[in-house]
């Protein structure tokens, strides 16, 4: 194994720790208001702040993977 994807998978996993004792520590219900998506700005998302923490954590790494892989197109050699 490589140092690189030892240290990468010591940060993710630093990362989900500190989304679990946000998400222990955080569990009052609140108003998660995002009015440029539109929806929220009428109806905010009425739920724990944990579960909202988790959601914006999800959509982060999703986009963190398209975003580094590439969409899977390979490079045409010269």
């Amino acid at each position: 194994m490589s140092f690189k994807a030892i240290f990468r998978t010591i940060v993710f996993l630093a990362l989900l720790f500190a989304m679990l004792y946000v998400g222990m520590n955080n569990t009052h219900v609140i108003d998660f208001h995002f009015p440029i998506a539109g929806t929220t700005a009428k109806a905010p998302i009425h739920t724990s702040a944990a579960l909202i923490y988790f959601g914006i954590f999800a959509i982060g790494v999703f986009a963190g993977m398209a975003l580094h892989t590439g969409g899977g197109r390979k490079k045409a050699k010269e």
